[in-house]
């Protein structure tokens, strides 16, 4: 009805007076310009929540396929966690090109851009299953549907038929010829790097543009709604590893009848390909909306005056538009020539200091601990890769988002002060740490593999492994040391191969053959009689599968209560900062957590996991492939005690910040609430003419304005 009125006035002045007809066109589009506001930057805010589910699956994914690649690939967990860090290298690679320069470009198409980007790079990842040729997974001819029948234990060649001897030796010759495959992670690691790159204009560029279109008490809004969306991609990511962990890697191609392990099995290799272009298709139907977006939206009403809008320059009148031309290019090289005395005062505030190097080597805890707990699950309580990605993804995940979600409510509940802050930082730190040194206690003892983890009489393995694996009982078989296929004798210890077991007969075929006269399986409790063993090494202890109940409900609470933590710090960070140099102080830390954490965190924790590998593979034409068995003791210790020195460390950087700012405070400091007028971080008043100043060249965005998760 107002804008109606206004229409009729406009039209009686008309008829009286004569008035520009623009005049009339404006004022009468005025209803379609709110509408468009409103409705563009809702669609907008609809693309880029689907963008942030569909970057943080395929994300998440990743981190659930790592176990499958490593021995898919026969690689070792260092170089899968270069493969890992290699999407912040990407990120890194051009992050400053693009919050540069994409914001004076068509943001919603930068951002179409990197989704074909980011899905191309997804597909990149799955290619190599298409050219490598099939699974070739350890299994003595006898395991295999085959109407020949052979003995385990070879006394010699001649005990073979040729033509099974031949065909074995063709199928070694042609696994030789295709080896070359085996390279072919590099394509996984070139997929990830341009996965990274992709994923760049999104944060950057999305959150700016909601930032000056939307209108400003819903902008938070907005932007909290992205984030939740993000929060639930991780849970669909994993739920999507578990399904495809359960299908066999080469499912299609060839017939599953005739595959001889299960998903239970130490060799078994999910699909992990199949998730990847299920990815991929998700990022390219996201970024399709952004190409049909507009490159600006109408401002609106209430923010059509704002003197720190970034689209400023579109209100300016004809007459002042040399001007403020003029004034632009002055504030540029204020800018450039501040950046030095900018860098050295934030160096110099011993409070962002402290904070940044106990954010830094708790995020190296943190990446570490989460890129390997999918392998820590399966190896330690000899879960299946599905049913860990499961158990990641129902549990864990909500766990962190609810941590994020409380620590939030809790500062705006109690309004709590810059001191609270850290209080809180730190209390969530040391008792998320103080549970996860329970897990210690709460692992699984190593399975008795014979020559491994235990001789061939009973006791406790101690000398070399290698040697160790042929005793007196297998001395006339002619075994490989390199096989792997684990047989689980009558005893309940398991067998590196039927050779090594000494068994000497076969009975039926695939999953289902039985091994007789295994003369190692008889040694250990009846010397005078030979047993039978089974396909498959053995389960874990009986005490195993309440320890891993005991696992993940404290699993469960350390990862709410460190999550608490994360709001706090970041209001930490950006309270004892000068107002200036807010965005330049989170884009520091955001640069510095990816360099110094995101890249060699998964790569030293890898090669830390790597020394504790019992039993490696071995590639068909010679080399070492990935780790078979590794040692629960060991793995505990290497995995829980580098997450907690790290973690101790940061605590300790944490005191010293929570010391400096009540050094700094004062009484009346620690009274104050947390709303932004004062803080316990500085000693020298903020001069009010320099903050105005500043606030014409302060950027609407900082590279983690929302939540990280």
């Amino acid at each position: 009805m107002e804008i109606s009125s206004k229409e009729n006035t406009q039209f009686f002045s008309n008829t009286i007076l004569p008035v520009d007809r623009s005049s009339f066109k404006s004022e009468s589009s005025a209803s379609r310009e709110k509408q468009s506001c409103c409705g563009g930057i809702k669609i907008f805010l609809g693309a880029l929540s689907f963008v942030y589910f569909a970057k943080a699956l395929s994300g998440s994914y990743l981190k659930s396929t790592i176990t499958q690649i490593e021995r898919r690939f026969e690689i070792p967990s260092s170089l899968v966690g270069i493969i890992d860090g290699s999407f912040e290298i990407g990120n890194l690679l051009i992050i400053i090109l693009v919050s540069y320069f994409g914001a004076k470009l068509h943001r919603p198409r930068i951002i179409g851009a990197g989704c074909l980007i980011m899905s191309a790079g997804t597909f990149l990842i799955a290619m190599p299953q298409f050219f490598m040729g099939r699974y070739q997974y350890e299994r003595f001819p006898s395991t295999i549907n085959s109407t020949v029948s052979i003995s385990p234990c070879l006394q010699d060649e001649s005990q073979t038929p040729l033509s099974a001897l031949e065909k074995s030796q063709a199928k070694i010759n042609a696994g030789c010829e295709k080896e070359a495959g085996s390279s072919m992670w590099i394509y996984v690691l070139l997929g990830n790097l341009l996965r990274g790159i992709g994923e760049t204009p999104i944060q950057p560029l999305g959150i700016t543009y909601i930032d000056d279109y939307a209108i400003e008490e819903n902008a938070a809004l907005y932007i909290g709604c992205v984030q939740t969306v993000a929060i639930i991609g991780p849970i669909f990511g994993f739920l999507l590893g578990s399904l495809c962990a359960k299908l066999y890697v080469d499912i299609g191609f060839v017939d599953l009848d005739s595959v001889t392990i299960t998903h239970k099995d130490v060799q078994w290799v999910g699909a992990w390909w199949l998730g990847y272009l299920i990815a991929g298709v998700i990022s390219v139907l996201a970024g399709i909306p952004f190409w049909f977006l507009p490159k600006h939206l109408p401002k609106p009403e209430s923010r059509k005056d704002s003197s720190t809008s970034s689209e400023q320059s579109k209100f300016i009148t004809e007459d002042n538009k040399e001007q403020h031309k003029s004034y632009q290019q002055q504030v540029k090289i204020a800018e450039m020539a501040k950046f030095l005395p900018s860098l050295k005062n934030l160096f110099g505030n011993p409070v962002y200091i402290l904070y940044l190097c106990a954010s830094i080597i708790q995020f190296n805890s943190l990446i570490g601990m989460v890129t390997y707990k999918p392998k820590y699950i399966e190896q330690q309580y000899g879960q299946t890769s599905s049913k860990t990605n499961f158990v990641i993804g129902l549990i864990n995940i909500p766990a962190v988002a609810f941590g994020i979600f409380s620590g939030g409510l809790i500062m705006k509940k109690f309004r709590i002060n810059v001191l609270g802050a850290a209080r809180l930082s730190l209390g969530s730190s040391f008792f998320g740490y103080l549970l996860l040194l329970s897990l210690f206690a709460m692992g699984c003892e190593n399975s008795d593999v014979a020559g491994l983890t235990v001789s061939y009489h009973g006791t406790k393995q101690m000398t070399d492994y290698e040697q160790a694996l042929f005793s007196e009982c297998n001395s006339g078989c002619a075994c490989s040391k390199n096989d792997w296929d684990p047989i689980c004798g009558e005893n309940g210890v398991t067998y590196v191969s039927a050779c090594l077991a000494g068994c000497q007969a076969s009975n039926g075929s695939g999953k289902n053959t039985v091994f007789f006269n295994c003369s190692c399986v008889g040694t250990l409790e009846s010397p005078s009689r030979s047993s039978s063993a089974v396909v498959g090494p053995c389960q874990k202890g009986n005490e195993c599968p309440k320890m891993f109940l005991y696992f993940l409900v404290i699993s469960v609470i350390t990862s709410y209560t460190l999550s608490v933590g994360g709001t706090p710090g970041y209001i930490l960070l950006l309270r004892c900062t000068k107002p200036h140099l807010k965005s330049f102080a989170l884009g520091i830390h955001t640069l510095a957590i990816r360099v110094l954490a995101g890249i060699p965190a998964p790569v030293y924790f890898g090669v830390a996991i790597d020394t504790t590998c019992l039993k490696w593979g071995s590639k068909r034409c010679g080399g070492r492939g990935a780790c078979r068995l590794y040692d629960s003791s060991a793995l505990r210790y290497v995995y829980l005690g580098l997450t907690l020195v790290l973690g101790t460390v940061s605590i300790f950087f944490s005191v010293a910040v929570l010391w400096v700012l009540r050094k700094r405070s004062s009484p009346q400091d620690e009274t104050l609430s947390a709303n932004g007028e004062r803080g316990a971080c500085g000693t020298k008043s903020r001069k009010d003419n320099f903050v105005n100043s500043d606030r014409l060249i302060q950027t609407t965005y900082w590279p983690e304005k929302e939540t990280r998760l």
